[in-house]
């Protein structure tokens, strides 16, 4: 704010340009969730906080977008669920892996309007997060660690952003590389490159005996 007055005013000629050395912030980055977390805080917490958890990590949702849904939006047998999507205004069917369709399966349903997770709004899910968080004696993630999970574990997987992007509703592919893309801290992943089987193939032609031409 301050360097904008100091520029406009330079601009004006009320005063000399000066210099503003613009310093070096440094951001928190946000920790994604993983499948074993997800799991320390299932058996943590009931079937609705569980469910609502493991549902952002397998379909992206935000928890918004999470705690909208409705039994009508969701269909078991197609496998597929409807999230409205809050911020980019829009709808997206989203998959439902095995795990999720027991979770869900397993959540008591209620003669009230409210959604398939019960909860109102994030604040009242909140109050409960965190004390399922301390009885499982993990790591304090938050709600948007679960999408961010969501993610970075289909990167690591090998998919590619373009599909990440679309099934987790990001706008832009940039978006999900440079936010949700980690380094993977094992240096053997370079093994891969070779791939198990063709390095099976070049052992055994190995120990095949060689005909020696003449020349």
């Amino acid at each position: 704010m301050g360097r904008a007055i100091i520029n406009h005013a330079a601009e004006s000629e009320l005063c000399p340009r000066i210099r503003v050395k613009r310093f070096k912030i440094e951001t928190k980055s946000k920790k994604p969730a993983t499948l074993e977390w997800i799991q320390a805080f299932m058996k943590h917490s009931t079937p609705h906080l569980g469910g609502l958890a493991l549902f952002m990590f397998l379909t992206g949702a935000r928890v918004s977008e999470a705690l909208a849904v409705e039994w009508g939006d969701v269909d078991l047998k197609a496998k597929s669920v409807l999230i409205r999507q809050t911020k980019l205004g829009n709808e997206r069917r989203a998959h439902l892996p095995l795990p999720l369709i027991v979770a869900l399966a397993n959540i008591p349903r209620s003669n009230s309007s409210r959604g398939v997770f019960w909860y109102t709004n994030r604040s009242n899910a909140y109050r409960v997060w965190d004390t399922a968080i301390r009885r499982a004696k993990i790591e304090r993630l938050s709600f948007h660690s679960c999408r961010h999970g969501f993610a970075t574990a289909l990167l690591q997987a090998g998919v590619d952003p373009v599909t990440v992007a679309k099934l987790g509703g990001w706008k832009t592919t940039r978006h999900v590389f440079e936010t949700y893309g980690h380094a993977i801290d094992d240096s053997t992943i370079t093994d891969r490159i070779s791939g198990t089987d063709l390095t099976q193939r070049m052992h055994v032609d190995s120990r095949k005996p060689h005909k020696m031409g003449t020349t």
